[in-house]
């Protein structure tokens, strides 16, 4: 650790933390609050608070001119190490893994949004709800993005989860549907083997749904190898996001013959953003993020208006 960094252990250096957090929302060009007002909301003596001023400079948080009796303005901030110094951390996330536009656009628009807000997010991408969900309860993820339906399935279960964010319809996948390895046929059929992938809670009990009544061997697939084993004919049938570029242009698909896996799939294509409850730092967080702006961001990158960036 430098010395400039272990200063902030000094008295100037509690100062500086203090007065890192006011400053965080204070605006390039804006005027900083008067070294009289900082006095007294931190309880620190001028001199103190003068030197916490000279310990963010030193740090390159933040550069300061002084234009006599209009006050000081902050000319330039560095709001990742202003953050650091207050002890304002990132918050980490996981979400499935980008391969679709749909899931592309969604950590895009979550990204940027909480960059130009200067709430920083850090996100892991994993593959299945059920591993999400582990993640969350052992809080190597502070939130996780999920299904509404897979959501809503874990909190029969759990009632420290709540969810913070609903971004709506169609927000985490189009739809999904059934896709077919012989173009022949029309449905899922008596004799058929179908994947099922039990670690993602929507696959499975939208097949499991589908597949009711029907005499089928179920095949226990990783959701990620569902279209290797559709197309060198391991399987005959599997439920699929219909987001997928690939498959949408290598087997035939169908809709679901029973209104409860019509029912299951509209929940499963809205997006949601799960948290334990008593995370009310997490919660508070993200309800400062402008849900509508993120929609707006994955739109534009599944409309190839934009490239994502995440």
């Amino acid at each position: 650790m430098s010395r400039i960094w272990e200063s902030l252990f000094s008295k100037n250096g509690l100062a500086a933390k203090g007065i890192a957090k006011e400053l965080i929302d204070v605006n390039e060009g804006d005027r900083i609050p008067r070294v009289e007002d900082f006095v007294q909301k931190l309880s620190f003596g001028r001199g103190t608070i003068q030197g916490g001023l000279n310990v963010l400079e030193r740090l390159h948080a933040i550069t300061l001119e002084s234009r006599g009796h209009l006050g000081t303005f902050l000319m330039n901030k560095d709001i990742h190490i202003l953050k650091e110094i207050a002890g304002i951390g990132s918050l980490m996330g996981a979400m499935p893994l980008p391969y679709s536009t749909r899931y592309e656009g969604l950590a895009t628009g979550l990204i940027e949004v909480s960059d130009v807000m200067h709430k920083r997010l850090d996100l892991a991408y994993m593959r299945g709800s059920k591993q999400r969900l582990e993640g969350l309860k052992s809080r190597r993820y502070d939130f996780v993005v999920m299904s509404k339906l897979a959501a809503e399935e874990e909190m029969k279960h759990n009632d420290n989860l709540q969810v913070a964010i609903n971004f709506g319809p169609k927000t985490y996948v189009t739809a999904h549907e059934i896709f077919l390895a012989d173009p022949s046929n029309n449905q899922i059929k008596d004799g058929m083997r179908v994947g099922i992938d039990f670690s993602s809670i929507d696959q499975s009990k939208i097949t499991l749904l589908e597949c009711d009544k029907i005499n089928v061997e179920l095949v226990p697939t990783n959701y990620m190898q569902l279209f290797e084993n559709l197309q060198n004919g391991s399987l005959d049938a599997a439920v699929w996001n219909a987001d997928e570029r690939r498959t949408n242009k290598t087997f035939k698909k169908v809709g679901f013959r029973t209104k409860e896996a019509n029912m299951l799939s509209e929940k499963a294509s809205t997006s949601v953003v799960l948290i334990e409850k008593d995370r009310t730092d997490v919660h508070d967080f993200l309800l400062g993020l402008e849900t509508r702006k993120i929609i707006e961001i994955q739109e534009l990158v599944v409309n190839k208006k934009k490239l994502p960036h995440y």
